[in-house]
């Protein structure tokens, strides 16, 4: 089993910066694919942003929803078994709760799609102010 526990989440004003945590454990060697999810209010939950671990486990390569390219940056401390997402320039459209998700298998032409994913977080609320 894979546990997957997030923090970080919290109030912030428009243009302010907030950093997400996810940090995993259980069976997470064969994890080759981690993920960050939303959900904001009334909406169904949308794909923010996937890490793929390659077989050598060195190299990763990352895939950005189009909406914070440029804004929001996924990386990972191994030694922690954590994920990390710094937000930057945050809008009031990026309040949400957002998940992490992981799971063994990289679908290369769906990871957007939540339901390829088999470990989820609790989810942690991020709210944007005005």
């Amino acid at each position: 089993q894979v546990q997957l526990v997030e923090s970080g989440g919290g109030l912030v004003q428009a243009g302010g910066s907030l950093r997400l945590s996810c940090t995993t454990s259980g069976r997470t060697l064969n994890l080759v694919a981690m993920a960050w999810f939303r959900q904001p209010p009334g909406k169904e939950r949308e794909f923010v942003v996937a890490t793929r671990r390659t077989a050598d486990r060195i190299y990763y390569t990352t895939y950005y929803t189009d909406s914070v390219k440029g804004r929001f940056t996924i990386s990972r401390d191994n030694a922690k078994n954590t994920v990390y997402l710094q937000m930057n320039s945050l809008k009031p459209e990026d309040t949400a709760v957002y998940y992490c998700a992981a799971d063994e298998t990289w679908y290369s032409t769906s990871y957007t799609d939540s339901r390829k994913y088999d470990y989820w977080g609790q989810g942690t609320q991020v709210t944007v102010s005005s």
